[in-house]
């Protein structure tokens, strides 16, 4: 299996087990980086190129920040998001 592919399974994994724990606002905080994940996955699958781990975390970060200068969170979500989404980054892959 590719490292990217190592890497975005142990995304969604982390994802699938926080359900379990998670409060409501952690799993909205979830959902909402697990959709920009999943859209930046998309957008470089359609360029049927393989893609670095690097280049996945770039796009992903790339769309957050564009939601969030787009005023898209509150601060109490948007550190929430930033808090799973560096977590997220530190994954082994």
């Amino acid at each position: 299996m590719q490292q990217t592919d190592i890497y975005i399974n142990a995304m969604a994994d982390y994802f699938d087990q926080s359900v379990a724990t998670a409060s409501d606002d952690q799993l909205f905080a979830a959902g909402y980086l697990r959709g920009h994940i999943d859209l930046a996955v998309g957008t470089l699958q359609l360029q049927e190129q393989a893609f670095s781990v690097d280049t996945l975390q770039q796009q992903v970060a790339l769309s957050l920040q564009q939601a969030i200068s787009a005023g898209e969170l509150n601060d109490a979500d948007q550190a929430l998001v930033v808090d799973i989404w560096q977590h997220l980054q530190q994954l082994p892959c």
